[in-house]
């Protein structure tokens, strides 16, 4: 039996960050965290790519496009869906969270889903190193261990 070492550091790679603009001031501490975090794992400017989209729903295409290109091992999304009035928020979750997905399984990449989806904007916050972590940290922590994983099958 092998048992993979998620624990094993892959060293840094060539990473790409899907963000929107949208709900900006939680998406800017979103961008912010993660970018801390990866310096704080020696990646270098080089190896990071950002792609601002005006909204969740244009994150899909965006991660498709880059996962195209055959240079990065892993794509972060970020995003805030806060709900609001009207249905639009269940049919912009699921399509943007089917979206990474099907992003991820046709082009074979690590698509970090780290899009919250909030009742409230003080959720969102709570979320952004408030009460409850900080999910742009999170989801580059998620990219380095599957990145680990999976240079080991």
């Amino acid at each position: 039996m092998k048992i993979l070492n998620v624990q094993e550091i892959p060293g840094c790679f060539n990473v790409a960050i899907v963000i929107s603009r949208f709900n900006q001031d939680v998406t800017q501490k979103l961008y912010e965290g993660a970018i801390q975090r990866l310096q704080e794992l020696n990646f270098k400017p080089q190896q990071i790519t950002v792609m601002w989209v005006p909204g969740a729903i244009e994150i899909p295409i965006a991660a498709q496009q880059l996962a195209k290109t055959g240079r990065f091992e892993a794509i972060i999304t970020l995003g805030a869906v806060i709900l609001g009035e009207t249905k639009h928020f269940d049919y912009v979750c699921q399509q943007v969270s089917q979206g990474c997905q099907h992003v991820a399984l046709s082009h074979n990449i690590p698509v970090i889903f780290g899009i919250l989806t909030v009742d409230t904007e003080e959720q969102a916050m709570d979320r952004v190193g408030g009460a409850h972590g900080h999910k742009g940290r999170y989801s580059v922590d998620a990219a380095y261990e599957l990145v680990s994983a999976l240079r080991q099958l």
